[in-house]
């Protein structure tokens, strides 16, 4: 049996320890700068704990949404690139689903 090189370069892609991820959150509308400062305290001190790494946080500001998530009609967006394992990620899915202050929340894996 042989193997194609298409399947060693995908095996090589999920065998490296750390990917990118970008990680969009958005917050209510209302936030402010200090809850901002808090849950991007609290999205750095979960990344930490699962031995990841935040490369750059962009504070995206207040944008209209374009229908109401939670009855808010605006959000204030914040982008995170992060190196995380693919296990890390899963994890911090899962603690980002409990966080009360954020109404949405996207992690998208980067090439």
């Amino acid at each position: 049996m042989t193997l194609s090189p298409t399947y060693f370069k995908m095996n090589m892609i999920y065998s490296q320890s750390d990917m990118k991820y970008e990680l969009i959150t958005v917050l209510p509308g209302d936030t402010t700068p200090a809850k901002k400062k808090s849950a991007t305290a609290k999205i750095e001190k979960i990344v930490n704990i699962l031995e990841g790494k935040i490369d750059k946080v962009n504070d995206w500001g207040k944008k209209e949404l374009a229908y109401p998530i939670k009855k808010n009609n605006s959000g204030v967006f914040l982008i995170f690139d992060l190196e995380l394992s693919a296990k890390a990620a899963k994890e911090l899915l899962s603690k980002l689903r409990i966080e009360e202050e954020l109404i949405r929340h996207l992690l998208i894996k980067q090439r």
